[in-house]
């Protein structure tokens, strides 16, 4: 076996070991954390009082605005500097979190507000509640909406975790780092670990054209009804 191969080959467990211990968790969480708080955030924009609104649009801007790298930095090493301390996992996952809800409530936020109002006053009609209304009739049709860019911030999630590495998380890229560091092969180990980025991104992406298609067969096509 070539030398180039048989490091590559030697180094693949590690990265392998710290893509599933660190980088699928802090993924998962991250993207778990992020919808619920773009759900919520969504909902406030539409229908909360006005100083909430005006609280979560600044948020949304401040967020959206910024850098991901620059917020990352700002929660690890520069709130130890008015007493908030973070190891760094949490931090990771508190700026990803952060950075998806924002992004997740635009697409949300679009989503619900793509649902007719007839679908609204047909739930009422049944005597539903406002939140049975939500619930049972408007997510699960702003959800058909939302699933394209909703896999897509996922998939982007996947690879925008390797920036957790700059906080010393020891998530794939940066075994790549502390690997490349005692063979001084940064091209190989570099190449191999986008290539692992890759092959997730390319598995996600079939995923989501499987869970697009099993939402189209659910939408009743144009004129069926007449």
């Amino acid at each position: 076996m070539p030398p180039w191969l048989q490091l590559m080959a030697d180094s693949l467990p590690s990265l392998l070991y710290a893509g599933l211990v660190f980088t699928v968790p802090l993924t998962l969480l991250s993207f778990a954390g992020g919808l619920a708080l773009g759900l919520a955030v969504a909902l406030i924009r539409l229908f909360g009082p006005r100083p909430l609104v005006l609280l979560v649009r600044g948020y949304s801007w401040l967020v959206r605005g910024t850098p991901l790298l620059v917020q990352l930095f700002v929660i690890f090493y520069g709130l130890p500097r008015i007493g908030i301390v973070f190891d760094p996992f949490p931090a990771a996952l508190l700026g990803f979190v952060l950075s998806v809800g924002a992004y997740t409530s635009e697409v949300i936020r679009a989503a619900i507000s793509s649902v007719p109002k007839a679908q609204w006053e047909a739930a009422y009609s049944l005597g539903m509640s406002w939140s049975q209304a939500m619930r049972r009739t408007i997510l699960p049709q702003a959800g058909r909406v939302a699933v394209p860019p909703l896999a897509n911030s996922f998939i982007s999630l996947v690879k925008d975790t390797s920036l957790a590495a700059v906080l010393t998380v020891p998530e794939m890229f940066q075994a790549a780092q502390r690997i490349a560091a005692t063979t001084y092969e940064p091209l190989l180990l570099y190449l191999e670990t986008a290539l692992i980025y890759l092959l997730l991104s390319t598995v996600l992406t079939w995923l989501q054209e499987r869970l697009e298609k099993r939402f189209d067969r659910h939408v009743a096509p144009v004129g069926a009804a007449s």
